[in-house]
């Protein structure tokens, strides 16, 4: 009987943690304070982005940043390899990210960029007809260039491309898309895209995203 009283008096004064659920990716992202409101954002929803916190302010924090800053051991990413995740490192906080988003391939494209740190949007270009996402990429990273340039930045441009990676490097880019009247701007900003490379160094590095280790590219359109 007294083991009963001390376990009942135990449990009683034990309070769960309080815990608040940040939604980076989800039906609709925020911060909710239970685990029943956050499931319901990212049940079902394909590449679900959250994290729990226990700290009001922290968690506020996380939300207006780049989720990949703020994961450990309890996230949901990728099941990788220790070796893959030490080869991989973290990604450069102080940098451009740039993706493509494409319905259809080909189909209607568009493409932009933000700050890796933040996901703060810094240009965004389309909708454009009959494109292909490879092409969407590599416009992205010369955008980015061409920007930083400006700017007169070196800093380091991130994509999840490597073919639009490979592309920039021979400053060509080697697209099997018929040029038509519905997709000739886009071909027109491809020959644009190409000279600036030529007429231009950059000390920009260009690097591959890695998407198993981090998650998706901070400039995602998450419609995957």
């Amino acid at each position: 009987m007294k083991e009963s009283l001390l376990s009942s008096s135990v449990k009683h004064h034990v309070m769960p943690e309080k815990k608040f659920y940040v939604v980076w990716k989800g039906k609709e992202p925020g911060i909710y304070d239970t685990w029943k409101e956050c499931e319901r954002q990212i049940r079902n929803f394909q590449g679900a982005v959250y994290k729990s916190f226990t700290d009001r302010q922290e968690a506020e924090k996380a939300f207006g940043s780049n989720p990949w800053l703020f994961m450990g051991k309890d996230t949901a990413r990728p099941k990788v390899s220790k070796e893959e995740m030490e080869k991989a490192g973290r990604p450069d906080p102080k940098s451009w990210s740039v993706d493509a988003a494409c319905s259809g391939n080909p189909g209607t494209l568009e493409y932009r960029g933000v700050e890796t740190a933040t996901g703060v949007e810094l240009f965004r270009q389309g909708p454009f007809e009959e494109g292909t996402v490879n092409i969407g990429e590599f416009l992205a990273i010369v955008h980015a260039l061409a920007l930083l340039k400006k700017m007169n930045s070196s800093m380091p441009v991130y994509s999840d491309s490597r073919t639009a990676i490979k592309w920039v490097r021979m400053k060509s880019a080697n697209t099997k898309l018929v040029r038509d009247p519905r997709n000739e701007k886009l071909f027109t900003l491809l020959e644009r895209a190409e000279n600036w490379l030529r007429d231009n160094d950059c000390p920009n590095r260009i690097l591959k995203w890695e998407t198993r280790c981090w998650g998706e590219i901070p400039a995602d359109y998450g419609r995957k």
